[in-house]
């Protein structure tokens, strides 16, 4: 009688084992599955917002957006070639709003991240801000006289004309 209990004490063991290796594997696929629709459901919000503004800045214009076809463009013109933040992209007149709003503290990547509707948690969003802000900085229209603060440039002067430390 004792063996035979603990040969269906060992087959018991052994399954909940089995059962216990299988539960992991689902977890797993659960997590890796919850964070598939996580991204998905961040991506459709952001391409309702951007298609929400998009509408409502066409309805306070009264014309339907004129947008540029997606391909090779230049999005941020150089300063000194543009008349204003009006020739900006919707996101870089998002950004350069910002800017202002921040006042001599400067505008900072994670900031930069949220005004653009981005999960700023994310690191690759916060880097992509920052590239944005660098390409304004290129371009003329924002200084980062402090690491990763960028600000805008002196009232009266150019950006980055012959000015120390304005350049590279």
């Amino acid at each position: 009688m004792r063996a035979v209990l603990e040969t269906r004490q060992k087959a018991a063991a052994a399954q909940v084992k089995q059962l216990e290796a299988e539960l992991e594997r689902v977890r797993a696929a659960l997590t890796d599955a919850e964070e598939v629709h996580r991204r998905r459901v961040i991506g459709l919000e952001q391409y309702l917002e951007a298609l929400a503004e998009e509408n409502a800045l066409a309805d306070v214009t009264g014309e339907v957006s004129r947008r540029k076809p997606v391909g090779p463009r230049r999005a941020v013109p150089h300063r000194q070639n543009a008349t204003g933040v009006k020739e900006l992209s919707p996101d870089y007149q998002a950004l350069m709003t910002a800017a202002v709003d921040a006042g001599g503290d400067g505008l900072g990547a994670r900031r930069a991240a949220v005004v653009l509707g981005w999960d700023s948690a994310s690191a690759s969003r916060v880097e992509g801000a920052r590239a944005r802000l660098k390409r304004l900085v290129e371009r003329g229209w924002l200084v980062e006289k402090k690491p990763g603060r960028f600000t805008l440039p002196a009232s009266g002067q150019h950006p980055g004309a012959g000015r120390p430390g304005g350049g590279s």
